[in-house]
C-alpha cells in the first residue's frame, strides 16, 4: 500500500528515527485533520518536560526549548491533556531559537496515574509508546503486588508490558521469582530476568528496541532503570546511585522523564522512581493481568458473588485448588475497589464539568438576549 503523503513534514526518515508513527496507522486521519488545520506548523516529539516548558526535537540528538500554548500554563488546565514525554507536537517558527507549540497531535497509546492529593487529576507518564518494561530488581525490591499494580495502570493504555527482572547476577532465586510471575505469563505477559550492567544479558530485550518503535521505563527508585539505559545506550549518560541495603531503594537518580534514541534505532523513555500508582478509574481488570480471575468469577453461581463464603464460588474453589494465589486474589479485590472508587471520582468530575457548561451557556444566552452579540 502506497505512503500517504505527510504535510509540512521536512524529513520522514529522521522523524522516524525518534519514532513518527504516522503512516499506515489508524490515527492517520485524526493526524491529518490537526496538520491540515496549522498548514505552516511542523511536527516534532517531546523528549523532555520540565515544569518550565518543553525541550522539543525533530531528528536524533537535536533537542530545542518551545513556548507552549498560554492556555496549557493556566492552573486549571488539566494536565493530562498538557504534552507528556512522547508526544507529537505542531512547531510554528521551527528554525528559530524559540519555537511555539501550536497543537498537540492525538496520541495512539499511553500510561498515566491518578496525580498524588484528594482531588481527581490524571497524570500521563509517558505518550504514544509501544512496549512498557517495568523494570523490578532481584533484591528487597521485588514486589509482585506491584508488579501487578504496575500492569493495571499500563493496561489500558494499548502498550505492550514486558516485566523486566534486573540484578538476576546477584542472586541465586531469579528462577524462583520468574515462577511467583507465573500467572502473569500465563497470560502472555513476558518476563525476563537480566543483569542490567551485561550487554549480552540485555540482548533478550532488543525484540521490542526495534528501530522506531518507542518503548518507556517504570519501576521503583533503585530498580536498575538508568543502568539499563546506560547499557542500552552503550554509554555512562544516566547518573546511578547505590540502593540502601535495609529496603533496596535508591535515591532519585533520574528526576525528570527524557525521551532517548538509542543506537539500535529504538527510542527510550527512563522515567524517575515512582512510590505512588494510583488508577485513574478508567482500568480494565482483564486487561492488567487479572483476565484469569475475572473469567473465573464468571463461573460463580450468584451473580453478586463476593467471593468470601458464598456456595458455588468459582474463585474460592480455585483458591482450595491452590489454582489461584490467594495474595494475588487479595491484590485483585484491593485493586478492584481502588478503580471503583476513581471512575465515581472520574464520573463526578465529568458531571461537573458539563454542568458548568451548561451554566456558562445559559449565562451566555441571557447576556446576549439583554445586551445583543458584541
Amino acid at each position: 500500500m502506497p505512503e500517504t503523503p505527510v504535510p509540512s513534514v521536512p524529513d520522514v526518515t529522521l522523524l522516524r528515527s525518534i519514532g513518527w508513527p504516522y503512516a499506515g496507522k489508524p490515527e492517520d486521519s485524526a493526524w491529518r485533520a490537526v496538520m491540515e488545520a496549522h498548514p505552516g506548523a511542523t511536527p516534532a516529539r517531546v523528549i523532555e518536560q520540565h515544569r518550565s516548558g518543553y525541550v522539543v526535537a525533530d531528528a536524533p540528538g537535536v533537542g530545542v526549548k518551545a513556548e507552549s500554548l498560554p492556555e496549557w500554563q493556566r492552573p486549571r488546565f488539566p494536565a493530562h491533556e498538557r504534552p507528556a514525554v512522547g508526544d507529537w507536537v505542531l512547531l510554528e517558527d521551527a528554525a528559530s531559537k524559540r519555537p511555539r507549540i501550536v497543537a498537540l497531535l492525538p496520541r495512539h497509546t499511553g500510561i498515566k496515574r491518578g496525580a498524588a492529593g484528594e482531588h481527581y487529576h490524571q497524570q500521563v507518564i509517558a505518550a504514544n509508546i509501544d512496549t512498557v518494561f517495568i523494570v523490578c530488581g532481584l533484591d528487597a525490591d521485588f514486589n509482585p503486588r506491584r508488579i501487578e499494580r504496575y500492569l493495571l495502570l499500563v493496561g489500558g493504555g494499548g502498550a505492550q508490558p514486558v516485566v523486566v527482572l534486573t540484578k538476576a547476577d546477584r542472586t541465586e532465586y531469579a528462577a524462583d521469582a520468574v515462577e511467583v510471575l507465573a500467572d502473569l505469563t500465563a497470560q502472555g505477559v513476558p518476563v525476563f530476568t537480566v543483569n542490567a550492567k551485561d550487554p549480552e544479558s540485555v540482548a533478550q530485550l532488543a525484540p521490542w528496541l526495534e528501530p522506531g518503535h518507542t518503548v518507556v521505563l517504570v519501576g521503583s527508585s533503585g530498580a536498575g532503570k538508568s543502568t539499563l539505559t546506560n547499557t542500552l545506550l552503550g554509554d555512562e549518560r544516566m547518573k546511578t546511585g547505590e540502593v540502601r541495603e535495609s529496603d533496596s531503594r535508591g535515591r532519585h537518580t533520574t528526576t525528570f522523564r527524557a525521551l532517548i534514541p538509542l543506537p539500535a534505532g529504538a527510542c527510550l523513555i527512563d522515567t524517575p522512581g515512582m512510590r505512588e500508582l494510583k488508577p485513574t478509574g478508567e482500568e480494565d481488570l482483564a486487561d492488567g493481568g487479572f483476565a484469569d480471575i475475572e473469567a473465573l468469577a464468571e463461573q460463580c453461581k450468584f451473580r453478586d458473588c463476593s467471593h468470601d463464603r458464598e456456595p458455588g464460588c468459582a474463585v474460592r474453589a480455585a483458591i482450595e485448588r491452590e489454582e489461584l494465589d490467594e495474595g494475588r486474589f487479595l491484590n485483585y479485590l484491593k485493586l478492584r475497589d481502588e478503580v471503583a472508587a476513581a471512575a465515581d471520582k472520574l464520573a463526578s468530575r465529568l458531571a461537573d464539568k458539563a454542568n458548568a457548561k451548561v451554566q456558562n451557556k445559559a449565562l451566555n444566552k441571557r447576556l446576549t438576549d439583554k445586551y445583543g452579540k458584541r
